[in-house]
């Protein structure tokens, strides 16, 4: 049975990628961008199964409206797949305060009103699957990302949540939490901070790290993603790509290390 697929971010990488492998296989998607024209050829190529929509996701009331126009357009909507933003390349100490809250609004807020746009429509229907794209630095840090890390972190805690809250309600949700792929993303989509040379030799590491060849193919999870989707019973969190799990793993257990050697202190401050 078809899908009906509501998708943000769809002008390059894993948005159009995603867009592409749904309207191949013959669902029918919403797919927001900036700009229309880059989604022109798939226009062209898939006619009305595609609607174009233009959005900036920070912009709250645009979301709903955007999520609305779909609703009545299609009928329906069956998967929202959360996947606009860009990362912010900078350390911490450099950070802005409106390249801080740039970083937040794209990843954070814009997620957050399109999530509450769709949540009364499936709530009706009294089912739907809504995927937001996290990233493996929502569950383990790289050094000049903390803005990036953090607005993850932050998509992580608020859609674990929500999959207790809507399960009732016949609602699915799950994090797609990818490592590193050769798209654009630390690219022509990246921003960066104001840089100061006493963080040079922490970039200089880290630059030296990402040039190994650990990055996925980025055609490689489209896959992994119409799995996803068909899936009746989906996992609240997929990894994509094979660098996730060993990164994970590391994380927890120099966490668990940590909380264990510290576990009396943490008792004792129970009081009782």
């Amino acid at each position: 049975m078809e899908k009906v697929i509501f998708i943000t971010g769809a002008s390059r990488g894993f948005g159009k990628l995603w867009t592409e492998a749904f309207l191949n296989r013959g669902d029918k998607v919403a797919a927001t961008v900036r700009n229309l024209d880059s989604l022109s050829d798939l226009s062209k190529k898939y006619g009305k199964a595609l609607l174009p929509v233009q959005l900036d996701v920070t912009d709250r009331q645009a979301s709903f409206e955007a999520v609305q126009r779909a609703k009545e357009h299609f009928g329906r909507l069956d998967v929202v797949i959360n996947n606009a933003g860009y990362g912010l390349f900078g350390a911490v100490e450099e950070t802005s305060e409106k390249e801080a809250r740039d970083q937040m609004e794209a990843n954070f807020f814009g997620l957050l009103w399109v999530t509450q746009a769709v949540l009364p429509i499936m709530r009706q229907q009294g089912s739907g699957h809504i995927i937001q794209v996290s990233s493996i630095l929502g569950v383990a840090v790289l050094p000049v990302l903390g803005l990036y890390n953090a607005s993850k972190f932050a998509v992580e805690g608020l859609s674990e949540t929500l999959a207790t809250e809507v399960k009732g309600f016949g609602i699915r949700v799950t994090l797609v939490e990818p490592n590193g792929f050769t798209t654009d993303w630390s690219g022509a989509s990246a921003f960066h901070t104001q840089p100061m040379k006493e963080y040079q030799p922490v970039k200089d590491g880290f630059t030296a790290a990402m040039g190994q060849d650990i990055h996925g193919i980025p055609e490689a999870t489209a896959g992994a993603i119409l799995q996803l989707v068909d899936s009746s019973n989906p996992p609240l969190r997929l990894f994509l790509g094979k660098m996730a799990l060993p990164m994970a793993k590391q994380a927890y257990t120099q966490r668990l290390a940590t909380w264990e050697e510290w576990n009396e202190v943490a008792v004792a401050a129970h009081g009782k």
